[in-house]
């Protein structure tokens, strides 16, 4: 590969660290361009290897060549159940292409290509850099153990974020002279995948001593472990072993596999790691708290902690905050709110655990003797439901008061209740799955969703001790007011196991592969399946179970690719050889896992709108018509004797001067929605069964248009072109590395369009 000419920069502080103390957030700086002296000594070292930290570390972005997708609604996840609307991998009319022009394959290869602190080669050239370094420098042993440990991590890291979308690429070791004739091939993906294992075991040996007993202490908590690099390599295994890679389905790779990582899983839990529990779980309410740590947490196995300091003006280094919270927040309380897929919604587990009745996403599965209720989507389901999703009716308690930016949002933030209904200003928009001209009441008007993602939510009601801070003065600065010091975790515990219990299920030991699945089952307080002895459903158990513990956090599209979930893997891009075919599985994963395959289906939205009786209302923040129907005295409003008189005496009073009225009036007028659902209580069912009469007497659901149409509107369906399982290179990565051969089903830009040679299964 070629070199990526080197681009000068400044010793700019790049502050993105890994660790919540005050002494790991302090202003570390740029040290690139230092002398390699500075490597002898241990804060010099600690420097370098922080800025590489910053460079590597995940954040809550969208899909990128720098980061892996963390749950935002961006091309990864709109690929799958989670989101609607058509990312660029599943879109039916627009075929992605690695020639100018069209619809561009995105680069997930290289990045900025004349910035070398901007694209992924040179991260590695950096980490290389700091490796050579500190094996010729004079630190002690054991110091040189501690920084190249966390290198050979971070290097590995990189290259794991390229092999599962590449298969193989370039391996470079040594720190490249930005020369015209500076090349490196491309690697075999088994090349590849044996650097990585390689690197990954090497991190994990020289970090033993250090982190193998406990962990860091926690002036250091957040830094890579031992128990971080067997987690990641557990991970790299079973991508190995999945079907993406292992098309015949090569038992010994599984069984390699699984005694690798039984072997590690002790390791791991000897570095302070396990299942966040509390032994006081109300309604799901470790499996919420787990995401909203800001010290050591044994859920969080690889890490990024943050702080709460605010950005009010300019560019503030010490300054780290979690976006996540601000990014799923309703709009009234300062946030911009994602918008779930009611396929997803459907999924989920009723409150037996099993997979409601009525779907045929997992037929080998077990159904729920509990009755999946359409207009009352929130019916007896699995407590992480609760934690994921949230409707109109739901507590969504916070510490501050929005008002404070616009005095027409709600101003009781312990008590604050999603109110997300809708009405509509025309009556033939109403039922019309295609208008969006509807609005929303407690000013969120135009800018609400039909049901919100609410996981990884820092929710009051459920942590009195917040990981954020609330300030209205963050509008100023454009970065809202949520500045969150919640953990971002790239790697759960819960991931663990149910990466173990996947290879034990690939091993053929299914009885192994049930237990550590009902430890993450367990700590959801969801009940156990009664039957897994059928390796296939025992599989198929395994992937439904990731695709709900682990949803929003950006690993739903890695499972569906290296289990080809979107055709079974029977499609096979132009030009691909006879390798290429699916041999195991009876050549076919769905149809042997019992999953429906995901091409040609859709993905619709939902919004529950108010009755027909209460007519239109307004476009204003007032204009809500059921808040309306009773200020006007409507014989059948709730308001009692005093308060109708008062009316009687003042009519058309308007809700603007609401808070004119009497107290009597305006107590009366909020009571008309009831009390919210608050999940920190025992009584859910209770809660529940209240809010789901409240919606037969006041709201309608109404289906809203997901995925896309075409321009007669006709319904468009998901497609996943077979190439799409490897990616190819932007024209733009080609040009830059004339060398490089281009991926089998994509076209080689530097060979005139024709179909690429490299084959990611060939060894």
């Amino acid at each position: 590969m070629k070199t990526i000419k080197y681009f000068s920069f400044g010793l700019a502080s790049v502050l993105a660290l890994s660790a919540c103390s005050d002494q790991f957030l302090q202003d570390k700086k740029n040290y690139g361009q230092v002398g390699e002296e500075i490597l002898n000594y241990y804060e010099g070292a600690q420097g370098r290897l922080n800025d590489v930290y910053s460079l590597c570390l995940p954040n809550v972005s969208a899909l990128s060549w720098r980061y892996p997708s963390m749950g935002v609604n961006d091309d990864a996840a709109k690929s799958t159940e989670e989101y609607t609307g058509f990312g660029a991998f599943v879109n039916p009319e627009d075929e992605l292409s690695s020639m100018s022009g069209g619809v561009s394959v995105p680069d997930l290869f290289l990045g900025t290509q004349n910035n070398i602190r901007e694209n992924i080669w040179g991260h590695i050239r950096d980490i290389n850099d700091l490796i050579r370094g500190v094996q010729d420098g004079s630190l002690p042993q054991d110091q040189k153990d501690e920084v190249l440990g966390q290198a050979y991590f971070l290097r590995a890291w990189r290259y794991y974020n390229l092999f599962k979308f590449f298969g193989g690429v370039p391996i470079v070791t040594e720190v490249l002279n930005p020369t015209a004739d500076a090349f490196t091939p491309r690697a075999t993906s088994k090349e590849t995948y044996e650097f990585i294992l390689n690197d990954l075991q090497m991190a994990a040996d020289l970090l033993k001593e250090k982190t193998a007993n406990g962990g860091w202490n926690s002036t250091n908590w957040g830094r890579i472990t031992t128990g971080t690099a067997l987690a990641l390599k557990g991970r790299l295994m079973l991508l190995w072993c999945s079907p993406l890679f292992n098309r015949a389905n090569d038992e010994a790779r599984w069984q390699a596999a699984y005694t690798e990582m039984t072997n590690d899983l002790a390791t791991i839990n000897a570095c302070g790691y396990g299942l966040y529990q509390t032994g006081n779980n109300v309604n799901g309410s470790d499996f919420a708290n787990q995401f909203v740590q800001t010290g050591r947490n044994p859920e969080a196995v690889f890490v990024v902690n943050y702080n709460t300091t605010a950005i009010l003006t300019g560019i503030d280094d010490a300054a780290k905050n979690n976006s996540w919270e601000r990014f799923i927040r309703p709009d009234n309380q300062g946030g911009n709110g994602y918008a779930a897929g009611l396929m997803l919604v459907q999924m989920f587990p009723m409150a037996d655990g099993k997979l409601p009745a009525g779907l045929n996403t997992y037929t080998k599965l077990e159904t729920s003797s509990y009755s999946y209720e359409k207009d009352y989507p929130f019916m007896n389901r699995d407590p992480r439901f609760y934690r994921t999703f949230a409707f109109p009716g739901f507590r969504w308690a916070y510490s501050g008061n929005a008002a404070e930016h616009d005095a027409h949002n709600p101003s009781d933030a312990a008590n604050y209740t999603l109110w997300n209904y809708v009405w509509y200003t025309d009556l033939n928009d109403q039922d019309n799955p295609e208008s969006g001209n509807s609005y929303a009441p407690d000013n969120l008007l135009t800018s609400k969703q039909g049901i919100y993602v609410r996981k990884r939510s820092d929710d009051l009601d459920c942590n009195s001790a917040t990981a954020y801070v609330y300030n209205a003065n963050g509008w100023k600065s454009g970065a809202g007011p949520f500045y969150s010091a919640a953990q971002l975790i790239e790697i759960r515990y819960a991931e663990v196991l149910l990466n173990l219990a996947e290879v034990a299920c690939g091993a053929g030991k299914m009885s192994e592969a049930a237990a550590y699945l009902q430890q993450v089952r367990d700590r959801a307080g969801v009940p156990a399946y009664s039957n897994l002895s059928d390796q296939a459903t025992c599989m198929s158990a395994i992937l439904y179970e990731r695709q709900i513990e682990l949803a929003y956090e950006g690993k739903r599209f890695d499972d569906m690719r290296r289990w080809m979930l979107y055709d079974g893997g029977t499609q096979q891009p132009e030009g691909a050889p006879a390798s290429w075919t699916l041999t195991g599985w009876g050549g076919n994963t769905c149809t042997w896992l019992g999953f429906k395959p995901f091409n040609g289906q859709r993905r619709e939205n939902i919004e529950f709108r108010l009755a027909d009786k209460y007519g239109v209302g307004t476009t204003l923040w007032n204009g809500d018509p059921l808040i309306n129907t009773k200020l006007d005295g409507h014989a059948d409003s709730p308001l009692d004797s005093v308060a109708k008189a008062y009316i009687a005496d003042h009519a058309g009073v308007a809700l603007a001067d609401a808070k004119n009225l009497p107290e009597v009036v305006y107590a009366a007028e909020k009571a008309v929605r009831p009390a919210g659902v608050n999940f920190s209580k025992g009584d859910m069912n209770e809660q529940l069964a209240a809010l789901k009469a409240w919606y037969q007497d006041n709201l309608v659901v109404k289906e809203r248009k997901g995925d896309g149409r075409d321009s007669q509107h006709n319904d468009l369906y998901i497609n996943f072109r077979p190439k799409y399982y490897f990616l190819g290179m932007t024209s733009a990565v080609q040009n830059a590395n004339k060398g490089l051969p281009q991926t089998i089903g994509w076209q080689d830009y530097n060979n005139g369009g024709a179909n690429g040679t490299y084959d990611p299964l060939a060894e």
